[in-house]
């Protein structure tokens, strides 16, 4: 992957300023509740330097990858998660992974977004429209990949995933996923929360929990302040005698490289070889849609890599 440089000096200084990225993932009510708190500010600006997104498509992609950086607290070791959405509403549909080690990329299938009249807020339901949510954990441990899918119910990321877990997983899950942004547009803060029963679990407990998370402060605005996790699960959590249990990197990051893509050329049709020397275009770009980066191959490369 090669990473756009993020532009705007103010962001870059905002960004240097505040707490850095980081998933906290830790217990509460004596280990019967698990939790994850990512403050991702840095994330979503690099993501949205890479796509070349707009204030939408940022809210979009970034509650996305947020949403699915949350869910890693499930996860292990090699393992992986993917979150996607297919909609018929303008978005169309999102595809995000995440590695346990932290490392998300994804994209929108449109971007930028097509809108019929100017956003009156940011209420994104009317932009899915009717569709489905879909989570596929790649488990090194399984032979296949488990997955499960909902309809979407609400439009809004955090509350379709908690349909999610209580409808095909009969798991009680909360989620609070938040962007702020500045008058001038940019993403100056983001941040989520997710919280899960474990056995054992004390039901007023989460009732308690599920106002406590309703009540928070706006998770973006929040760490655009400059405050980190620690800070928040110390003054809003308390109660709940919290226990950390790792403190994991996150970040926008994708395993493309020059070489992978220049296998996938040579793994072609000897046909389709030889329309793109006799045709070209020279040079020949690939684009990963993933992460938006591109890889140039000149002819020479090709006829070298088509040799082999």
């Amino acid at each position: 992957m090669i990473k756009q440089k993020i532009q705007k000096k103010e962001i870059i200084n905002h960004l240097n300023s505040i707490a850095p990225d980081q998933n906290l993932v830790f217990l509460l009510s004596g280990g019967t509740i698990r939790g994850s708190l990512i403050h991702g500010t840095r994330m979503v600006n690099e993501m949205r330097a890479n796509h070349q997104l707009g204030i939408l498509e940022t809210l979009v992609l970034g509650q996305a990858y947020i949403g699915t950086g949350l869910l890693t607290a499930m996860i292990k070791g090699n393992d992986r998660i993917s979150l996607t959405i297919e909609c018929g509403g303008p978005i169309k549909g999102i595809s995000v992974e995440a590695t346990a080690a932290g490392n998300i990329r994804g994209y929108l299938v449109n971007n930028p977004i097509p809108l019929s009249k100017p956003l009156e807020s940011f209420d994104l339901s009317p932009l899915f429209g009717p569709g489905f949510l879909r989570i596929t954990k790649y488990l090194e441990s399984a032979k296949q990949p488990f997955s499960g899918q909902v309809m979407l119910n609400y439009g809004t990321l955090s509350k379709d995933l908690a349909y999610y877990f209580y409808t095909s997983e009969q798991i009680k899950t909360l989620f609070n996923i938040s962007i702020h942004f500045n008058r001038e547009g940019e993403a100056v803060g983001a941040g989520g929360l997710f919280i899960q029963e474990l056995p054992g679990a004390d039901q007023n407990d989460l009732e308690r929990l599920e106002d406590t998370i309703r009540d928070l402060p706006s998770l973006g605005k929040y760490f655009s302040g400059g405050d980190d996790n620690e800070k928040l699960i110390e003054t809003f959590l308390k109660d709940y005698s919290p226990q950390s249990i790792a403190d994991k990197p996150i970040s926008f990051n994708c395993s493309c490289t020059k070489e992978r893509f220049g296998s996938f050329l040579s793994a072609m049709k000897q046909e389709e070889k030889v329309s793109i020397l006799k045709e070209g275009p020279f040079p020949l770009v690939t684009t990963c849609q993933n992460c938006n980066t591109r890889y140039s191959f000149s002819r020479e490369e090709l006829e070298e890599l088509f040799s082999n």
